[in-house]
């Protein structure tokens, strides 16, 4: 048996207006924008020999509770830095665009929680880097989407997806030097965030003249009439 799920035509009147262009102009530029911080703070973490490891989340110890809000900030060199940032641009401004009003709650939840679950139980080490943002925006956007039944959404998920090859395998403890609990924390909250918000941001659904007087309708012809 074979099982289809309709995905709703957001109305072309909301998604392609001069507000909704705007608001994608805006999210692509934040989105950007914190991408241009971490570089820039990598540069100069480079610059004065900054060891990265002394910003980050260390469990359950006073010096390491900091960690929580400087930790996404922060890389372990330039590999680390290039492999987070296509997704982070990507997902971050899908989120923004998508999700407006969700993201108020969802950018602090993701961005400061993970960092809070893995100092109260994560394992003895160091734990630094945005792919915790990720992790937790991918999760969110995903089951929005699929929530929402929003086409767009589960299209910058695999997107991300694809650019970050190793999301799934990132959730346990299968990769050495691999902060697992940050990835897990931020998934779960992403998916918390996403089931508990899921009636912010609905776009209106593309209605059709045969539809009836259910709502607005939308003519495929504007001539027809």
């Amino acid at each position: 048996m074979v099982c289809l799920v309709q995905f709703d035509i957001p109305d072309p009147a909301y998604s392609s207006s001069e507000p909704a262009r705007a608001r994608f102009r805006l999210a692509v530029k934040l989105a950007f924008g914190f991408a241009a911080l971490i570089w820039l703070i990598d540069s100069l973490q480079w610059a004065l020999g900054e060891d990265a490891a002394t910003f980050g989340v260390r469990p359950r110890q006073l010096g390491g509770l900091p960690g929580v809000l400087f930790a996404p900030l922060v890389h372990a060199g330039f590999g680390h830095l290039v492999a987070n940032t296509p997704p982070l641009v990507v997902v971050g401004a899908a989120m923004l665009f998508l999700y407006p009003s969700s993201s108020l709650r969802v950018l602090p939840a993701v961005y400061l929680g993970p960092g809070l679950a893995v100092w109260l139980l994560g394992r003895d080490s160091v734990h630094f880097g945005a792919s915790g943002v990720v992790y937790g925006l991918v999760a969110h956007v995903f089951v929005a989407g699929v929530l929402r039944r929003d086409r767009r959404a589960i299209a910058a998920s695999l997107a991300v997806c694809f650019m970050y090859g190793s999301l799934v395998f990132g959730l346990g403890p299968s990769q050495p030097g691999v902060s697992w609990e940050t990835h897990l924390a931020a998934a779960v909250i992403g998916v918390a965030s996403a089931i508990a918000l899921r009636r912010l941001d609905v776009p209106p659904a593309r209605r059709y003249a045969w539809e009836g007087d259910a709502g607005p309708s939308v003519q495929d012809d504007p001539d027809s009439r």
